[in-house]
Formats: structure tokens, C-alpha cells, sequence
């Protein structure tokens, strides 16, 4: 055999051996790990595991998800940005986590948040209550007489939230000024489980709480919906009235999901990404399931539509944050 032959021979065995692992790293082509900056049971662990069981039947590969709860979200997202940009550690977040921590706890990040993570998609929206509890026989049933009961007993109402500087926390505070009352802030480290716990105990009277959290609450009688944020009423919900119609307007946040990914992420990985997690909230299967807890589907028609609404998020936020202070913690 000629030197040449063998040469060539040797070249096309290389080439043989090589399309295997080619075709092997077309992302996916093992497990993604998807985190999630709170306990399970809340809105964005609902959110999180339901588009990703999807994603999985689209892209064929598993994605894990780990609950990693604590410091407003702080302990995830530095957990994902410090993880490889290769695709294959992403997080799911929300207003509190990826607008409100990066703007509050500036100081207390070990990253630059705008240099460290990147936007994949927004997934979808929750509308919220404005809730009360019905124990301790707290005598509030409406907006108004939350309001007239708060004004007669200063500084005595006690309200729950998923943090100090979260967005519930921003939202009932806004509405106290708006409707020139005083209440106490009872916050709570453990999402909207927490919450939940403190209402229903009787701990905390009033919380902004969102419909996937508090629905079964409602249903069961043990809290009472005085108010809903969105913009009309919903038709599980017909004889409960918006915050605009009780003359409100503007108040209270509509929780978005999004997904994020470390920045320097392959741009084919995002592209893949953002695809099937559109794809998944847009499914018949994932719209009724979103449906059951009035979860709705409001995805990014792109990475770069999902960079242009966080960068308008940033700046609603900033001006938020600039009007109403709030007393950090150290």
C-alpha cells in the first residue's frame, strides 16, 4: 500500500470517527439544570415545571429542576451566572428576582447582573389578589372597608410578603399611600408558601398574593379576594373587582416568568431555547394546565424582544424604586 493510500485512509476513518461526536453535540445532548430561586408550590416553580416537561418532549433531553430558595433570589441567579455559558444551567425568575434584587442588592451581588446573565424568553404572566384573611375574625370582605378598617386602627394591620423590597412589599405600599393608611410589614423568607402560612394562621391580615398561590385558599373559604390585579375581571373570579375599577389604577404588579441563561451562552443554545420554551407555552396541553390556576401565556418572540422588555422592566423598576423608598435590611 502507497503512502498516500494510507494517508487517505487514515483521513476518512478520522472523518468516519468525528461525525458521531458531531452530531452528539447538537444542544441538547444531556440533561439541562434548571433553577429555581424559590421553594416548591409557587408561581414560578408551576411555571418552571410545567414549560420544561414540554421542552423535554420537544428537545429529548430531561431538564432537572432544583429549588434554590433565599436572599431574594440572590443565592440562584449567582448560582447560574457562575455556572459554564455552554446552555446547560438556565433559571427561571421573576420581577423580584431579575429586576427588583439587581436594582435593591446592587451591593451584595458578587457579579455585574447586566454583564453575568441573559434573557432567554418570557414565559408568562400571574394576575394577583389583593387578599384577606377570614380568621381571628378579621371583618374586612371588601376594599373598602380594608381601608376604612386600616384607617381606624393605624399602624395595627398586619400584611405579608415574600421579602423586604419584593414586589408585594412595593405593591401594598404604594397602595397604603394611595389610600392614605398605615400597616405593618410582616415579610417572609419563604415565598408565596410563607405567605400563605402567615394568612391563613392569621399572622398577616392582607397580602398581595397571586391567583396560582392563593386559589385554593379562596376556594376553601379560609381567605377572601377584596380586590384583583389585572385588567378585567376574570371569569373564574366574576364578582371580584380590579384595582382600577375601585380607584386604583396602576397599582399592583402583574408577575411575569421568564427564563434566563448565563451571558456568553451559545447563541444556537438560546435559539434552541427560546424556540422550545415558546413552542411549550403555546401548546394546547401547557395553556390548559396554565389555565386551571389562571396562568397566562405571554411569550418573547425572540431573544432580542426578550432583551428589549427586561431593558423597559429595568426602567419602570428604577423609577419605582427611585419614588418609593424602602428600608433595606443590612
Amino acid at each position: 500500500m502507497t503512502r498516500i493510500a494510507v494517508l487517505l485512509i487514515s483521513a476518512l476513518l478520522v472523518a468516519a470517527g468525528a461525525l458521531p461526536a458531531s452530531a452528539q453535540d447538537k444542544y441538547p445532548s444531556r440533561p439541562v439544570k434548571v433553577l429555581v430561586p424559590y421553594a416548591p408550590g409557587g408561581a414560578v416553580d408551576i411555571v418552571t415545571r410545567i414549560t420544561t416537561d414540554r421542552m423535554r418532549e420537544t428537545l429529548g433531553q430531561s431538564f432537572v429542576v432544583e429549588n434554590k430558595p433565599g436572599a431574594n433570589g440572590i443565592i440562584a441567579v449567582e448560582a447560574m451566572a457562575r455556572a459554564a455559558p455552554d446552555g446547560y444551567t438556565i433559571l427561571v425568575g421573576n420581577v423580584n428576582t431579575n429586576i427588583i434584587t439587581p436594582i435593591l442588592y446592587k451591593k451584595k451581588l458578587s457579579m455585574d447582573w447586566a454583564k453575568a446573565v441573559t434573557p432567554i424568553a418570557r414565559l408568562a404572566d400571574v394576575p394577583a389578589f389583593v387578599i384577606a384573611t377570614t380568621v381571628r375574625e378579621f371583618p374586612v370582605k371588601t376594599l373598602a372597608e380594608f381601608v376604612a378598617f386600616a384607617k381606624a386602627h393605624p399602624g395595627d394591620v398586619r400584611y405579608s410578603s415574600v421579602g423586604v423590597g419584593s414586589f408585594p412589599h412595593f405593591d401594598m405600599e404604594i397602595l397604603a399611600r394611595r389610600a392614605g393608611i398605615e400597616l405593618m410589614h410582616l415579610p417572609n423568607k419563604n415565598g408565596a408558601a410563607g405567605m400563605l402560612t402567615d394568612l391563613v394562621r392569621g399572622d398577616a391580615q392582607v397580602a398581595f398574593l397571586n391567583i396560582a398561590s392563593a386559589a385554593p385558599q379562596v376556594k376553601a373559604g379560609q381567605l377572601r379576594p377584596l380586590a384583583i390585579v389585572t385588567e378585567a375581571r376574570l371569569p373564574d373570579y366574576p364578582d371580584v373587582p380590579t384595582l382600577a375599577e375601585l380607584g386604583y389604577p396602576g397599582v399592583g404588579t402583574l408577575q411575569w416568568l421568564a427564563m434566563f441563561a448565563p451571558a456568553g451562552a451559545p447563541k444556537e443554545a438560546i435559539a434552541t431555547l427560546h424556540k422550545a420554551a415558546v413552542e411549550a407555552v403555546e401548546s394546547a396541553p401547557v395553556k390548559e394546565k396554565f389555565a386551571l390556576q389562571n396562568i397566562r401565556s405571554v411569550p418573547t418572540r425572540s431573544p432580542e424582544e426578550a432583551r428589549a422588555w427586561l431593558d423597559a422592566e429595568f426602567d419602570k423598576w428604577r423609577k419605582i424604586t427611585e419614588e418609593v423608598k424602602i428600608e433595606l435590611p443590612d
